[in-house]
């Protein structure tokens, strides 16, 4: 603004009047002096001094029009950033400085001081200040609507695998609990045979499919459907539905290849055990210790069934046991004289078999396997084999039965994802079901220090360093196995900050009694 000093004016400047007032002063384009300017011109006309700006309550995020909505605190930069772009006419001033009035936060009136300067005339410039009001409305965004009329998401993933357990559902939560992949989800339900995970923007769904396929071997189908459409705009309205299906072999499972995939497989036997489980599986042939490696791509175009599993697991007791000598990695190669435990001082039927946990077993041990003796399944390439070259039993890992007549209560616990049950006639009886199947999944938990190591252990409340206590022997007298690997304290993070009740949204923590043994991913 051109300030004109009237009192102290230089001997011998020239002098004009102001054509509105008559005022002394020196001369300018507008020949008016500076209160004339300011009465004569606004230069804030076409800016409004009152606006109205929208406020969502179930999420407390403003209005961006068109549609866009965003989070911003009371008196914030992005609040302020909000209001100035709600200004028409700022475009055509120059705006030197805006800031925020205090008012009553009940009040819904937000208070913008607002200074700006123009160029009235030739090199005349004006700087002015002045107040808008905002007034706001409340207003339920698109997210909050759809949420309240429970159609609130755009994207499922529907998880599935064809097993008769869940023991693979009961790890992949776990992973996707620890590296946070279910932040986005609006809901997740649980099904008779899997789990849907609902997103509200179909690239929070793609997501989530990108981890469980860096997890596990899946093949994925994706499907839309149409919600409605504006012909007028050319948009419309879809729900994404992404099929996932993870390969129904698990850890410890015995299978039996095609003969031409197990010539592909560099001519390994096609009686094989599954020793890994990761984004391909690893077989190996517990008779000679080759192993390999089946891809995702190879199994989905052969595909193949479990030949046993874990709910056919029988217990059998070492009579003998004599190392071959020959290593590969962690396993050994042994010949062993196993008893069914139900025939142990029943009957005198023994099994000659070869081994390749030769390195976990002693004379007297207690070893889970398959028994192939009376087989019936309906499966051709099995039925293709030699029953000459077809061994009466395949052990798969070591059991601890004494240690399993402990009654010792756990001191650590999981975090479980908070999902919706599906209506089920038989619910009493899935319960009970799904109670055992997560009773094996711990148990699994204690006897696999490489399979917790991927999963979050959280302590018991009241547990410290004096806690735990090594038993030796059980209440039947008997001396516990001493090679069993026991849960460590060290191994545990602290304790649950919020309980159940004040967990994060998806979020619940589980401890369960002791039950069964049971297999799982590594």
């Amino acid at each position: 603004m051109e300030y004109l000093d009237t009192t102290g004016a230089a001997v011998g400047q020239q002098r004009i009047l102001c054509c509105i007032c008559g005022t002394s002063i020196a001369p300018n384009d507008a020949n008016m002096c500076v209160p004339c300017i300011r009465s004569r011109v606004d230069i804030t006309e076409g800016i409004p001094k009152q606006m109205t700006i929208y406020f969502c309550r179930g999420c407390d995020r403003y209005l961006q029009p068109p549609e866009h909505w965003i989070a911003c605190d009371l008196e914030s930069r992005e609040l302020l950033a909000l209001c100035l772009k709600r200004l028409k006419g700022l475009n055509k001033v120059r705006l030197i400085d805006a800031g925020f009035i205090w008012t009553e936060p009940h009040s819904k009136r937000i208070k913008v001081k607002v200074t700006i300067q123009k160029e009235a005339f030739a090199d005349t410039v004006l700087q002015q200040e002045f107040v808008v009001e905002f007034t706001v409305h409340n207003q339920t965004c698109d997210d909050c609507h759809r949420t309240a009329a429970k159609d609130h998401w755009n994207a499922v993933v529907q998880l599935r695998q064809k097993v008769n357990h869940k023991r693979t559902f009961y790890y992949l939560e776990q992973l996707i609990i620890k590296h946070r992949a279910h932040t986005k989800t609006v809901n997740i339900k649980e099904c008779a045979d899997g789990l849907d995970f609902y997103f509200e923007s179909r690239s929070d769904a793609v997501k989530l499919v990108d981890f469980l396929g860096s997890t596990v071997p899946i093949k994925m189908k994706s499907s839309e459907r149409l919600i409605s459409s504006d012909v007028q705009n050319s948009t419309a309205n879809f729900k994404f539905t992404l099929s996932v299906e993870i390969m129904p072999i698990c850890k410890e499972d015995a299978v039996c290849l095609p003969k031409k995939l197990a010539k592909s497989l560099g001519s390994i036997s096609q009686l094989l055990i599954c020793t890994r489980v990761g984004t391909n599986i690893t077989l190996m042939d517990p008779q000679t210790l080759q192993n390999c490696e089946l891809s995702n791509n190879v199994f989905w175009r052969q595909p193949f069934k479990a030949l046993r599993s874990h709910a056919n697991l029988s217990e059998y007791i070492v009579l003998d046991i004599d190392l071959s000598g020959q290593r590969k990695g962690k396993y050994a190669l042994a010949d062993v004289e196993v008893a069914r435990a139900c025939d142990f001082g029943v009957n005198d039927n023994t099994y000659m078999t070869k081994t390749h946990i030769g390195h976990l077993l002693n004379v007297g041990d207690s070893a889970m396997g398959y028994d192939l003796t009376f087989i019936n399944v309906n499966d051709n390439a099995f039925e293709e084999l030699d029953p000459a070259r077809v061994p009466y039993v395949i052990l798969v890992k070591k059991h601890y039965p004494a240690r399993r007549k402990v009654n010792k209560k756990r001191f650590w616990k999981l975090e479980n994802l908070t999902k919706i049950k599906e209506d089920a006639g038989e619910k009493k009886k899935k319960e009970t079901n799904e109670e055992m199947q997560y009773e094996l999944f711990l148990r699994d938990l204690e006897e696999n220090p490489e399979l917790r190591a991927n999963v979050n252990l959280y302590r018991e409340a009241g547990v410290d360093e004096n806690t735990q206590t090594r038993v030796t022997h059980n209440e039947d007298g008997e001396e516990i196995e001493e090679d069993f690997p026991e849960v460590e304290l060290t191994e545990l993070l602290s304790a649950l900050a919020i309980e159940e009740a004040a967990a994060p949204q998806g979020m619940s923590t589980r401890h369960e009694p002791l039950g069964e043994d049971m297999d799982m991913l590594e």
